[in-house]
């Protein structure tokens, strides 16, 4: 079996994603005024979600690349 390895854009773009999605998570519970007063919007929030989605989304590019590029044989 053939050992695989995850571009480490992906790694890093994903480690992103899962801070933002968890401040996000955090910013719309109400839980992150106390750490700073930006995180007590609701909009900072929702920015931090819609962030992660974003980061999740562009890590996944490098990772599907590197999957097509084993297909052809590269």
């Amino acid at each position: 079996m053939k050992h695989r390895h995850w571009p480490i854009s992906f790694i890093v773009l994903t480690t992103l994603g899962a801070i933002s999605l968890i401040v996000g998570v955090v910013a719309l519970a109400g839980a992150g005024g106390s750490v700073h007063p930006l995180l007590a919007d609701e909009g900072t929030g929702i920015t931090m979600l819609v962030t992660a989605i974003a980061l999740f989304l562009t890590g996944a590019f490098p990772l599907v690349l590197r999957r097509l590029a084993e297909q052809e044989g590269a």
